[in-house]
């Protein structure tokens, strides 16, 4: 029997009840609080600690080499996104965030305990890459998880509102992690790469094990539990993915390289800050927290205003907007006026980027029907995701981080902002559409 009629002879799914969607939220925030708390801790050592610490025989590319390693887990998420997404659709989400959240929290504590290049030499880093991909492969079903689940608690009218909370949690870990590192980076250089950039890796077990308790207390989505009772679960998710849905995945995979955006404002941008601008490092990373701290105001506010305008403007206001302000951003670090630094990183990142960044997780969830759903935003988000991965890499090895590297970075934002910007323009438009009709070809855009 063709599986779309018999989704459509199935009971229709109650629109009400057994959704809790602020349930959902908080849980979704939290998980990716804790999941990109560790991700970016990696990230904020990668620009400052580890050419030194796991590098130090690489002379002038200790910094190209360190960023790489960052870029190494993008390189997992894809085949992490197959997996995690082929068991999120047949055995359920919140199973699935269960498992991300152990796995992203053991291989960020284990980072903290690995030797360093003058204790083995290049086994050193060899284990920090294998690190590396465990993060990778938790990070490929978080947001992929986190953002169906919380989609199918929504009311119908604010998808965007509630599912954008799950990126509000990654600007949270992002902030948190930011703090971390600032009273570490003042240490003495003796305490500094000796035990004190260990401290933060060590610290996420105990966030992790607060959010375990949260998350763990979350039911599955009534959509997925009525799925299951009707037995409409696939079989084998990533073939009717792929046979279905084939189009909106490579549309994800293409929306999905404004991500790029965060990676280069996080990581590249402090590595330019420091070495190009002379920027005091606890100064880099102040700036990553202003930006963080005001985006957990504005995301919402962006998911809000997706629900009531649709996700097409918003999101493609945010991919246009961080491409004509990231220039002024790069070049403000080299002003030496630090008010203007932070003025503009809240601007290229609250009041840019954030549009985006509110808005894809109902964007591209809602391209998908509920049985491939998580598949299909982990597949496609991750193969996106690595344009964010190997960003700062690429660009310093062009040039990026030395005199005039504003440019290069500047030219290879715009890039991915209008590719980003020209997929959305090819999408459906769906902020109306019923989540029991998401993903059905037959359905119109609007209702």
């Amino acid at each position: 029997m063709n599986p779309e009629n018999t989704a459509a002879a199935s009971p229709p799914v109650d629109s009400t009840q057994g959704r809790t969607p602020v349930r959902a939220a908080l849980a979704s925030f939290m998980g990716s609080a804790v999941e990109y708390y560790d991700f970016f801790i990696f990230g904020a050592a990668a620009a400052l600690i580890f050419p030194t610490v796991f590098f130090p025989d690489a002379g002038t590319n200790a910094t190209v080499m360190s960023l790489a390693t960052f870029g190494f887990a993008y390189i997992a998420r894809p085949v992490g996104a197959v997996i995690l997404g082929h068991f999120g659709d047949r055995i359920g989400r919140q199973k699935v965030l269960m498992f991300t959240l152990l796995l992203m929290g053991g291989a960020t504590f284990l980072i903290g305990c690995l030797p360093t290049f003058d204790q083995v030499g290049w086994l050193a880093p060899i284990l920090l890459v294998l690190a590396r991909l465990m993060q990778g492969l938790s990070a490929a079903g978080e947001q992929a998880g986190a953002s169906s689940l919380t989609l199918e608690h929504a009311p119908d009218n604010r998808r965007s509102f509630f599912t954008s909370w799950t990126l509000t949690g990654t600007q949270g870990g992002q902030i948190l992690a930011a703090l971390v590192f600032i009273p570490v980076v003042a240490l003495p250089d003796e305490i500094k790469y000796g035990i004190g950039w260990r401290i933060p890796f060590w610290l996420s077990a105990v966030v992790v094990l607060v959010t375990y308790f949260i998350r763990k207390s979350l039911h599955e989505t009534p959509e997925f539990e009525h799925a299951k009772a009707t037995n409409q679960i696939a079989k084998l998710p990533v073939g009717d993915l792929l046979r279905e849905h084939w189009r909106d995945v490579l549309r994800v995979v293409l929306c999905a390289f404004i991500a790029a955006v965060s990676t280069v404002y996080g990581t590249l941008a402090i590595s330019y800050g420091k070495q190009v601008g002379n920027v005091d490092e606890s100064i880099t990373l102040w700036l990553v927290v202003a930006g963080n701290v005001v985006a957990l105001f504005t995301q919402p506010m962006f998911g809000r205003l997706s629900d009531r305008i649709g996700r097409k403007p918003v999101f493609i206001y945010g991919a246009l907007g961080s491409a004509a302000i990231m220039p002024f951003y790069l070049l403000s670090m080299e002003s030496g006026n630090t008010l203007l630094q932070f003025a503009l990183s809240i601007a290229v990142f609250s009041c840019a980027y954030a549009a985006a960044n509110a808005t894809w997780p109902s964007f591209y969830a809602e391209m998908f029907s509920a049985k491939v759903r998580f598949s299909g935003l982990a597949i496609g988000t991750q193969l996106g995701f690595l344009m964010a991965g190997f960003a700062p890499s690429i660009v310093a090895a062009v040039g990026g981080l030395e005199p005039g590297g504003w440019v290069p970075i500047s030219i290879f934002t715009a890039i991915i902002a209008l590719i980003s910007a020209g997929s959305a323009l090819t999408a459906r438009e769906t902020y109306r559409v019923p989540t029991t009709e998401l993903g059905r070809k037959s359905v119109p855009a609007t209702v």
